[in-house]
């Protein structure tokens, strides 16, 4: 597999906010509408029930010829043959993770602030989530936004790419990609659409057009 992080748009689950219920068929519509790149992210889940759901969800990104990343759980990752894993700060240290999964996979990390951030890609990381960005009720429990000012931040000092998360939408997209991120992941612009596959489209239309009228970090997305 080809490390590069030639994606721009990181899809981030969670199957309490699909209209229906049926998350299989909700990333499924993103990825028919140029998705890339998605992230299993249902912690609540038994070993069991993520499996099940993460086989489910190789099938369907297999077939957009799209990536698979599994939260935390680098068992489940490789028993459904997916493409890395994301992890968090109770996750298994980075070093073991890398070891476990080889080079050929990639490995996100959430990160917080500036420490927690650099600290990531002297370990290893391939890339990292930055956030929250602005106010979201899904990360209210990481404490205050960190805002666009320490998002630059972090974007300038690392190498590897940053993605902006948490309260990001089609109408905030040019201000977080000027902050000179590699990209956006997002949640519930997308997962919690009626129509994901509409949502993503205008989300990637977005991106593609402050790609051209924007100056940020990283050209040759997808």
């Amino acid at each position: 597999m080809n490390n590069a992080i030639d994606f721009s748009l990181y899809l981030i689950t969670d199957r309490r906010q699909v209209k229906g219920g049926d998350l299989v068929s909700a990333v499924g519509k993103a990825l028919s509408a140029g998705v890339r790149t998605v992230q299993l992210r249902e912690k609540d889940l038994f070993s069991r029930e993520l499996y099940e759901l993460a086989y489910e969800l190789r099938k369907v990104t297999a077939e957009h010829g799209a990536r698979l990343l599994i939260n935390d759980r680098v068992d489940i990752a490789l028993a459904v043959d997916a493409d890395g894993v994301h992890l968090g700060g109770d996750s298994m240290p980075l070093y073991k993770a890398r070891k476990i999964l080889g080079n050929n996979r990639l490995i996100g990390v959430s990160c917080h602030n500036q420490v927690s951030a650099i600290m990531a890609q002297e370990k290893g990381a391939d890339f990292i989530t930055f956030g929250p960005v602005f106010h979201t009720p899904s990360k209210a429990s990481f404490g205050d936004p960190v805002g666009l000012e320490k998002l630059g931040e972090v974007a300038s000092l690392l190498r590897i790419p940053v993605f902006g998360l948490g309260g990001i939408n089609s109408a905030n997209i040019p201000e977080v990609l000027s902050a000179g991120v590699h990209g956006i992941a997002m949640i519930s612009a997308i997962i919690a659409a009626d129509d994901p596959s509409a949502a993503a489209a205008g989300i990637l239309s977005a991106i593609s057009t402050c790609r051209q009228a924007c100056t940020y970090r990283g050209a040759d997305h997808s």
